[in-house]
């Protein structure tokens, strides 16, 4: 699959102002694991300016949210198809706590992961089923325990680490308790175009506000769903945000500076591989 890779600077302002922008590209890159094409369009950020050249109209209703900070950022970055399964069925079990969803190492010594079905989510009764989500990591990766102690709260579903490469986290969290009339099939461009989620949503991955840390944000469409992708600095992070059913997906990979210099390439890789599915 091919990639496009979009880098510059843009100081955000608060959530109701947008500057206008200037450049933009449009790249088609064929998944040869899957056979589907998949879209990726770049936002260029420059000067405090940054646009999607089509003007389409974002829709979404975005609140200030009731604090939800979640410490460090992760690892990601993986170029790989993932099993089409369908979203219609999500069976939602009893069985909490950590679950192996890892698959065999590929050829290359590359795992994916795929959400248990049976793993319970931390949202509390009443909540509908996760639609699981899948990534993939290098093999020396595994999974961490999150404690119902962390500063991410229960939104944090699960947590990876690799003591050489770096980390990451995935936070699924209810649309609900950041803005109402989405409906129970919410996509990412409905909660807002990318300027607006990183603004509101990257000080609950790094803990800090983002104004002057993204270098690059893309669009990128993967079976229908569009994927929202950034990079910030510092701290070092890449983050993909996305939405499925009635929440919103986070999926944060980080490292030290050491780390970003020696695996970005792979960090970068994993941030890549994240799919609903």
């Amino acid at each position: 699959m091919g990639t496009t890779s979009i880098t510059s600077c843009c100081p955000w302002a608060n959530l109701q102002q947008m500057s206008p922008c200037h450049h933009h590209m449009v790249m088609v890159a064929h998944n040869s694991l899957s056979g589907r094409c998949s879209r990726t369009k770049a936002f260029v950020v420059r000067e405090n300016r940054c646009v999607d050249e089509e003007g389409g109209d974002f829709s979404g209703f975005l609140k200030r949210r009731q604090a939800l900070v979640s410490g460090a950022g992760l690892i990601s970055s993986a170029v790989l198809g993932f099993p089409s399964q369908g979203l219609a069925v999500v069976k939602q079990g009893l069985l909490a706590g950590r679950i192996p969803g890892l698959s065999e190492p590929d050829e290359q010594g590359w795992r994916t992961y795929r959400r248990p079905d049976e793993k319970s989510g931390g949202h509390g009764v009443g909540w509908s089923p996760i639609i699981p989500y899948a990534f993939s990591v290098p093999q020396d990766w595994a999974e961490v325990p999150v404690s119902i102690a962390d500063l991410g709260g229960t939104e944090i579903d699960l947590r990876f680490a690799s003591s050489k490469e770096g980390r990451l986290f995935v936070i699924v969290a209810p649309v609900l308790r950041f803005a109402d009339n989405l409906g129970d099939n919410v996509t990412i461009e409905r909660i807002g175009p990318p300027e607006k989620v990183i603004s509101a949503f990257g000080p609950e991955v790094i803990g800090e506000n983002v104004e002057g840390k993204v270098l690059s944000m893309e669009v990128a469409e993967h079976s229908g769903r569009k994927y929202y992708q950034f990079e910030l600095e510092p701290p070092h992070a890449l983050i993909t945000a996305t939405a499925a059913g009635n929440r919103l997906y986070l999926f944060n990979v980080t490292g030290s500076g050491l780390q970003w210099k020696r695996h970005y390439k792979d960090l970068k890789k994993i941030a890549d591989s994240f799919r609903i599915v």
